[in-house]
């Protein structure tokens, strides 16, 4: 059981470093593309993890731990995705409010369809 949560826990640091630097690199646009490049890309690794885990024996529960529950878990954010939708809202952008949640939802289930397509 110890090992499972040193899985979980190494994957999610890396995830959460590897989130840490999109929002850096990406800190001055005008639209909150780090959260949503890391969101979409995410989906994408998730999708192309379960597929690949579905027809290799060997994608075993270990790596499944790391890189879905801990890389994916850590890397990918829901709650910036809302406090950030909040502040569109508070703000009165409401196209855009549209905009990022209508594209995050959507791309987000095409990346995993096409993720899971593509090792499927």
């Amino acid at each position: 059981m110890l090992k499972n949560f040193l899985l979980v826990g190494i994957g999610g640091a890396a995830g959460s470093m590897l989130r840490y630097a999109f929002s850096w690199w990406f800190k001055n646009a005008s639209f909150p593309l780090g959260t949503f490049l890391v969101n979409i890309i995410g989906c994408f690794i998730i999708g192309a993890a379960f597929a690949f885990a579905m027809r290799n024996e060997h994608f075993d529960v270990n790596w499944r731990l790391f890189v879905v529950t801990g890389i994916c878990g850590g890397f990918t954010t829901y709650s910036a995705f809302s406090v950030e939708m909040l502040t569109m809202l508070q703000q009165n952008k409401y196209a855009l409010f549209i905009i990022y949640f209508s594209a995050t939802v959507i791309l987000g289930l095409l990346a995993t369809w096409f993720g899971y397509a593509l090792m499927k």
